[in-house]
């Protein structure tokens, strides 16, 4: 299977679904890497779509590392503003839903540098006409708001293969259409275990586990987004989550249906109740019935204020003490660099450069 080929949704949905059996069974058989880019606040989107996952594979016992991909930032921008304020608001977040620092290993790309060097040898695994075939990073260079592209961009599924592949992870939870990138690391491990591996392989395939998050909509309607301001943040209060919630784009039928098709700006709202009141989308819309989008709003405002106020007095209390917060970084920080340098050791010495 070339780098540009992702093996067939369901073939992915159903490995999936054997995934989640064997993690209940064997949790510590697997190793998981996820993260973000430190470009703003974390929102609901990622919350339900990534994050409370997170939570989940930790609790049920999965080694997690959580990346904050700072130096990813520069992937689509000449600059990264507001670096240091971007990565401790990221750690906040993850703090406040429910990673534990003591299970979990958050750590930034720029305190890792034996996870970058592994770029070098994985950048001569894959040839440039893969990586422009690559339908993600042709996705990403569509929408980018610089003027040429840089290398990092064009180089970012190999990068995020060194993410992966610096903790020998085995499991990535991702999106569909971050399928494409993850076979990118799939095949970088299986060509350096190729060429280097002397019957011995250094690096284990890494799986996807697909989510099953169903997507939630900006408040006008397109993709959530933390650029666009159309996102409630984690850490917004209670007026500002209110605020957000009524300026909403709704439509002008009265009678509240759940209808993603048809009806995708009122059916994201009614289930983002649902999501927060832990119940069905169907049942949700049933009970606002004719009361309008006013009633919707305020029931969407309700839920989402009632859902969020433990994780907002967590991070509130997080905030409280920025050293803390700080150690935790660098604590995750030097753990990851250990095992990057473990990684790189294994890495020289396939390849022959242990000198």
């Amino acid at each position: 299977m070339s780098t540009t080929e992702s093996p067939g949704i369901s073939g992915a949905q159903l490995r999936s679904a054997e995934l989640e059996r064997e993690i209940r069974k064997e949790p510590g058989r697997y190793r998981v890497l996820t993260g973000d880019r430190p470009t703003g606040r974390l929102h609901l989107g990622h919350y339900f779509g990534t994050l409370h996952n997170r939570v989940r594979l930790q609790d049920l016992g999965v080694e997690t590392f959580v990346l904050i991909a700072d130096y990813q930032v520069l992937t689509d921008r000449d600059i990264a503003e507001n670096l240091t304020e971007h990565v401790e608001e990221l750690v906040l977040d993850h703090l406040a839903i429910g990673i534990d620092p003591d299970r979990s290993t958050i750590f930034t790309h720029s305190a890792v540098p034996a996870l970058n060097q592994l770029l070098l040898p994985f950048l001569s695994l894959v040839s440039v006409a893969e990586l422009g075939r690559n339908p993600t990073v042709k996705d990403e260079i569509a929408h980018s708001r610089q003027a040429a592209v840089s290398g990092l961009m064009f180089t970012y599924p190999v990068h995020q293969a060194a993410d992966i592949l610096f903790c020998k992870a085995n499991l990535v939870p991702v999106g569909q259409d971050q399928l494409p990138h993850l076979e990118v690391t799939r095949t970088v491990a299986r060509r350096f275990n190729e060429r280097y591996g002397a019957g011995e392989p250094v690096f284990p395939l890494p799986e996807a586990l697909l989510s099953t998050a169903p997507l939630l909509l900006g408040t006008d309607g397109t993709k959530m987004s933390k650029s666009r301001g159309n996102a409630v943040a984690l850490s917004a209060d209670a007026d500002e989550t209110a605020r957000l919630v009524r300026g909403a784009k709704t439509d002008a039928e009265r009678r509240i249906t759940y209808d993603p098709a048809i009806r995708p700006e009122v059916s994201s709202l009614v289930l983002l109740a649902a999501l927060c009141e832990e119940k069905d989308p169907r049942q949700v819309a049933e009970e606002i019935g004719d009361g309008g989008g006013a009633a919707l709003k305020r029931r969407v405002t309700d839920a989402v204020n009632t859902y969020l106020a433990p994780i907002r007095a967590r991070r509130e209390a997080y905030a409280q003490d920025r050293r803390l917060v700080r150690d935790i970084l660098r604590a995750g920080n030097e753990r990851a660099d250990a095992i990057a340098e473990e990684t790189l050791r294994d890495v020289r010495a396939a390849m022959g450069a242990d000198y």
